[in-house]
């Protein structure tokens, strides 16, 4: 007998993050297999830059810097988003910072290019036209989940919403 989808454990095709949330304990992090896949890719890359020509060294150098700094990227900022009852935290390189629940605006924004949906979840603390606020945008890669998903249960952990 199949178990309701609120009792399934969070390995699960159909779990609800929004139902099995503890707080201090929800956090959206770059798949670990893509970051490995990351790194795997630029170090492939970097090893193969023996048998090139200075032109192609160049070429396939530049892609190998890319891939590594996106991994270490990904590994340094990790997780990219915690939720708190305090607010929500953002990571990167630089450090983090905190969003306080009161006066953040959670929304997905969705674009079409070039015949391409993309989804970005934007975090927003702009109160007014004299606050200039912070804008935090981030896509499925840097979640490591759908925008809407995370948007889902960021707005049930707000304690500001009624």
């Amino acid at each position: 007998m199949r178990r309701p989808a609120a009792d399934r454990p969070p390995g699960s095709r159909s779990y609800d993050p929004v139902r099995h949330w503890q707080a201090g304990a929800v956090k959206w992090s770059p798949r670990a297999g893509e970051t490995a896949a990351l790194a795997v890719v630029g170090a492939g890359l970097a090893l193969s830059l023996v048998v090139l020509d200075p032109a192609g060294r160049i070429l396939v150098g530049a892609g190998s810097l890319l891939l590594l700094g996106l991994a270490g990227r990904d590994l340094l900022a990790r997780p990219r988003l915690s939720a708190g009852p305090d607010g929500v935290d953002v990571r990167t390189l630089t450090g983090g910072r905190h969003l306080p629940w009161p006066g953040l605006l959670v929304r997905v924004r969705e674009t079409r290019r070039l015949g391409v949906r993309g989804r970005t979840l934007e975090l927003d603390t702009t109160g007014g036209p004299d606050d200039p606020g912070v804008l935090v945008v981030l896509a499925r890669r840097d979640l490591g989940a759908d925008p809407e998903v995370v948007a889902q249960a960021l707005r049930s952990l707000d304690p500001t919403r009624g």
